[in-house]
């Protein structure tokens, strides 16, 4: 397979931009081999700067639900955007996406746009704060809020682990305030709660990990976080910027059936644009200004090509059939992988998860029920995997601890081609396992 444009641009870039990338999984590092440069994409399907056409599960990271390039969506913000692109001033169309959220999300009664999901999230804390007079924030072992500063903190091997930065830049004064326990492990979080409770504002996790792979709650264990929270008075925060319209139309909460109090979303309702929001209980969101004293603003907040990208989105998503038809794909490619696995003689040291249309395999034998477990995977085994894919047309995740995501663009056809090009690729990574 040629590169050789995508590794020019690749040397090219770290000239003038750190590491070549602006996003630091895009620099392949955890997998090896030159970072495809992408020149366009449509459907299930991108195609890289040297030509080369790729099956694409990345769906740029969750919110190409539709496919890249859908006509609907594209339609509408090509002609937006001959309206303008941004006023700073409000618009009918954030009214409008904002009313389709409220009504969709079981807990949203009041919602705020935002640009990014680490903007929804870094938001939600502050507001959680200024509602409750709290400072401590609980986040669960290996889950990714963005990079907020108090959020990027290093997870221990013990039952909980108090703030210590994972990145230069960040003052430890920031990061004592976050304590850190295992996910799906309830005696931990009371442990935590019991411990200092009067002085947690909020308990913040992916009612879905799927920034460690794909790490599923346990049955009855969100129900018990919302029990434990509600009883402290603490805030939970469900950050649905990846599950958010992507589990059902009402997100992971109306999935499991559990109403936190506030929400961040991110990725769907952007049809593809940057785009964040964070919603929830009416007494909480006026707290933020101008109704309230905490203070949250951006000019490019509620910006009509987002607006009317996320509108489009959610109203093909509304269309009857479309999460049935999600998730029969995503379980026809999980059980094809799984086929290819058996074929190469390696099923049994691999562990797989799926839940609608977000999928993973782990090269490891073990079962992922938290971040500990999910560290056992031999990235060795998934990087040479991962490469082999990619020669044979198949773009994965370029990090072992990142998800599959399927869209209603991808067909039969796809999914065969991707389960004969995994045969090929499990055999070739069986001689590391």
């Amino acid at each position: 397979m040629e590169v050789r444009r995508s590794k020019e641009l690749f040397e090219e870039a770290k000239k003038y931009i750190p590491g070549g990338v602006n996003s630091p999984v895009r620099a392949f590092k955890s997998v090896g081999g030159i970072p495809r440069f992408i020149a366009k994409a449509k459907g299930s399907h991108i195609w890289d700067v040297d030509g080369n056409e790729y099956i694409d599960y990345v769906c740029s990271w969750g919110p190409m639900i539709l496919g890249h390039a859908h006509p609907s969506v594209v339609k509408a913000i090509q002609e937006q955007a001959e309206k303008g692109t941004s006023y700073g001033a409000p618009t009918e169309l954030e009214v409008k996406l904002a009313k389709m959220i409220v009504e969709l999300v079981p807990s949203v009664e009041k919602v705020r746009m935002v640009n990014s999901g680490t903007e929804a999230t870094m938001s939600a804390i502050r507001l959680a704060r200024g509602y409750t007079g709290r400072n401590k924030v609980i986040k669960f072992e290996g889950g990714y809020h963005g990079h907020v500063d108090a959020l990027l903190v290093k997870a221990g091997s013990g039952l909980t682990t108090f703030g210590v930065p994972t990145s230069p830049g960040i003052p430890e004064d920031f990061a004592k305030h976050t304590i850190t326990v295992p996910f799906n492990d309830i005696d931990a979080l009371k442990k935590v709660i019991d411990e200092v409770g009067d002085d947690v504002a909020a308990v913040i996790m992916e009612p879905v990990m799927a920034n460690a792979g794909l790490i599923i709650p346990e049955p009855g264990f969100l129900e018990k976080v919302r029990e434990l929270t509600a009883e402290k008075g603490i805030v939970l925060i469900f950050d649905e910027v990846i599950t958010g319209f992507r589990l059902s139309l009402g997100g992971a909460q109306e999935y499991f059936g559990v109403t936190p109090d506030l929400s961040c979303f991110g990725k769907i309702i952007g049809g593809g644009l940057p785009v964040g929001a964070f919603g929830g209980r009416k007494e909480i969101m006026d707290y933020l200004a101008p109704e309230g004293p905490v203070y949250q603003a951006g000019t490019l907040s509620g910006n009509p090509l987002a607006m009317i990208a996320g509108i489009k989105t959610l109203e093909e998503l509304k269309k009857p059939g479309v999460y049935d038809e999600l998730r029969k794909k995503t379980e026809k490619l999980s059980e094809g992988l799984k086929g290819a696995a058996r074929k190469a003689g390696i099923a049994d040291k691999l562990c797989f998860k799926q839940i609608e249309s977000i999928s993973i395999v782990y090269f490891t034998s073990r079962d992922v029920r938290n971040y500990q477990d999910a560290l056992t995977s031999n990235t060795e085994a998934y990087a040479k995997f991962f490469n082999r894919m990619l020669e044979l047309g198949v773009y994965f995740a370029p990090s072992q601890f990142e998800v599959a995501f399927m869209s209603t663009a991808h067909t039969d056809e796809d999914i065969e081609k991707t389960v004969e090009a995994a045969e090929v690729a499990f055999k070739e990574a069986a001689s590391i396992l």
